[in-house]
């Protein structure tokens, strides 16, 4: 039976290669793309090597670890241990991210090719595989795209839940704690005192809310302009802020000074002595994941307690 060498070995360096340049994404290492081909070469040689007397060798585990280590260290080069241990593992991780995605959506739609006159043999004695080599040629890209898209959105997921802290703060005699993203994208500040501006989304806490601040929340142009007369307790811890949106002209905000704000972040209680709260009736995670958006500014240079654990 005539085996295509030259197919299969084709194969398997764009699929070696493909690996290497998903290992580097995830790494975010710089991709140098000659060393990625030329890595992806390294590995391919194993199907080479199969068939000459060394294939009893090439063959066995050891020989498989030992060309992926191979691999690895052509495409991202060597400079401390842990960093290239960290690049090996990634590597294998993205090897059976790609083939464990094969693998199910094989056997869930049972996909079964038979090729014995094709040029890609999927029968050929030592390169044979429960899965075609016409599936794994289609089936491979679309696996390496979701598998990179479905990476990088956990770990956008899991950059975002590192930001998350614990928020409460006192407003008329009433405590409330809610979660907050730390968004280096808020940069509001108060013109004249400098203080940063927080964002609080009401959904959750509207049925504890002070009346007066609801209204500030929900009226505020009329507020400002003196439409609607304001308590005189909650008017001394009133700022108007100018505040621009994107698409929109400049606009103005209401922003409270609270009696008390503090910021859980790890192990650690901030307690944010300048700071206001600007409170808003949009939903500001579809997930609800958080209900304000911290300023940065409230977490450097504050006074800090450690927390307690029991």
């Amino acid at each position: 039976m005539a085996i295509y060498l030259d197919v299969i070995w084709l194969l398997n360096f764009l699929f070696d290669s493909l690996l290497l340049y998903l290992t580097g994404i995830l790494l975010k290492k710089k991709i140098i793309h000659w060393r990625i081909l030329l890595g992806g070469f390294m590995g391919s040689l194993i199907i080479l090597l199969s068939i000459t007397p060394l294939s009893t060798y090439t063959s066995h585990p050891v020989s498989k670890l030992l060309f992926s280590v191979v691999m690895v260290a052509t495409a991202f080069g060597y400079k401390r241990f842990r960093t290239y241990f960290q690049a090996l593992m990634i590597f294998y991780l993205a090897t059976f991210l790609i083939g464990g995605t094969l693998i199910g959506a094989h056997y869930f739609i049972q996909f079964d090719f038979q090729l014995s006159s094709s040029v890609l043999l999927a029968s050929v004695k030592g390169f044979g595989d429960p899965i075609s080599w016409l599936f794994v040629l289609l089936g491979f890209p679309i696996a390496w795209y979701f598998s990179r898209r479905n990476v990088e959105g956990i770990e956008v997921t899991k950059i975002q839940y590192e930001q998350i802290i614990d928020v409460t703060f006192q407003l008329g005699g009433k405590e409330f704690v809610v979660k907050g993203l730390v968004d280096s994208g808020n940069q509001v500040y108060d013109p004249i005192s400098r203080l940063p501006v927080m964002f609080v989304s009401l959904k959750n806490i509207v049925s504890n809310m002070p009346a007066e601040l609801i209204r500030l929340s929900e009226q505020p142009e009329e507020v400002i302009y003196g439409s609607e007369p304001i308590a005189p307790e909650w008017e001394s811890k009133m700022r108007i802020i100018p505040y621009k949106v994107v698409g929109k002209d400049h606009q103005l905000i209401i922003a409270v000074k609270p009696d008390l704000l503090l910021l859980k972040k790890d192990h650690e209680i901030i307690s944010v002595e300048k700071g206001l709260i600007s409170f808003t009736n949009q939903v500001l995670s579809a997930e609800d994941a958080f209900d304000c958006i911290v300023h940065p500014k409230m977490l450097i240079g504050k006074k800090s307690v450690e927390e307690k654990v029991s």
